[in-house]
């Protein structure tokens, strides 16, 4: 952990160093937390969507299960024809 110095530019912006950047695989665009602990203290941290990081953990189980995107569309097919029968 070090101490590094950023300054304010036009508009507010500030420049997060490269080194940093690679580190935390931080890309243009990424959003991040700010948050405020008084006293001119902040707290700067990434707030990466979770989104991919479950997608990849579903997709990981899937295929342990055997499962494709294929196999899924098929059985919903099915599911939908046999709903689709049932119903008077």
């Amino acid at each position: 952990m070090g101490t590094t110095t950023l300054q304010i530019r036009k508009k507010g912006t500030i420049t997060l160093p490269a080194d940093l950047r690679r580190k935390y695989h931080l890309d243009e665009g990424e959003v991040l937390t700010l948050i405020d602990l008084d006293n001119g203290v902040f707290l700067l941290s990434p707030r990466r969507s979770r989104v991919d990081q479950i997608a990849d953990k579903i997709a990981g189980e899937l295929e342990e299960r055997g499962e494709t995107l294929e196999s899924m569309l098929t059985t919903l097919r099915e599911v939908r024809a046999d709903y689709a029968a049932k119903k008077p």
